[in-house]
């Protein structure tokens, strides 16, 4: 008897010093609170500002471990702001982003790499006006805690990036539109619980 004693002791011991291992918890983009904002050269007089305001996603990350973050976005093309109708209308049609056959932008993450302290570069695939190319973020964790408002667990997000919009078939007019265009995203993202069935699928955006 004292042996056996002495054995679950000894297991008990051993499982209290393994080390434990962080789950890669579930995030919900909150849309009220995410917001990605471009800017683009107006003929050399000025940047061009638009925001679409509609982004829904997902986020699997342990803000310990970055690598095992996956990212999954979507993005209405149809709500863009741009600040006057008829720029709006001649942006969405088929010369520039061509929102009537190809409504939604979409991002998938395919790695992640820490790159300093709450800091990340995000890489993945970018779909845009029928066209897919490997783009990168910068990101950075401004915070990540209980929500004094609502009292959710939530994370929040700055990023960059800068797009060369000739690879997603929109060269035209190059002496008035800047060809790089600069992303500016502000994200916030709630903490779900996820069915176990979407726990063993790659991320992708609910829209509930």
């Amino acid at each position: 008897m004292n042996r056996v004693r002495k054995t679950l002791f000894c297991l008990l011991l051993l499982s209290g010093a393994a080390p434990a291992v962080a789950a890669v918890e579930a995030w919900r983009l909150d849309p009220v609170h995410t917001r990605v904002l471009f800017r683009v050269e107006h003929a050399g007089f000025s940047q061009a500002l638009g925001i679409f305001p509609d982004v829904q996603g997902e986020l699997y990350f342990d803000p310990d471990d970055w690598t095992s973050a996956r990212l999954a976005v979507d993005i209405e093309l149809a709500r863009l702001e741009i600040g006057d109708i008829a720029w709006r209308d001649k942006l969405l049609s088929s010369t520039w982003l061509h929102a009537q056959q190809q409504p939604v932008a979409r991002f998938r993450s395919t790695r992640v790499e820490a790159t300093g302290k709450d800091q990340a570069r995000v890489f993945g695939e970018l779909t845009l006006k029928g066209v897919s190319h490997d783009v990168s973020l910068d990101v950075r964790l401004n915070k990540l805690a209980r929500n004094p408002l609502t009292f959710k667990r939530t994370a929040g997000f700055s990023a960059t990036a800068v797009l060369d919009r000739r690879d997603f078939a929109m060269a035209e007019w190059p002496n008035v539109v800047g060809q790089q265009v600069q992303l500016e995203i502000q994200a916030e993202a709630v903490r779900f619980t996820p069915s176990p069935e979407k726990e063993n699928d790659d991320a992708d955006p609910q829209h509930d």
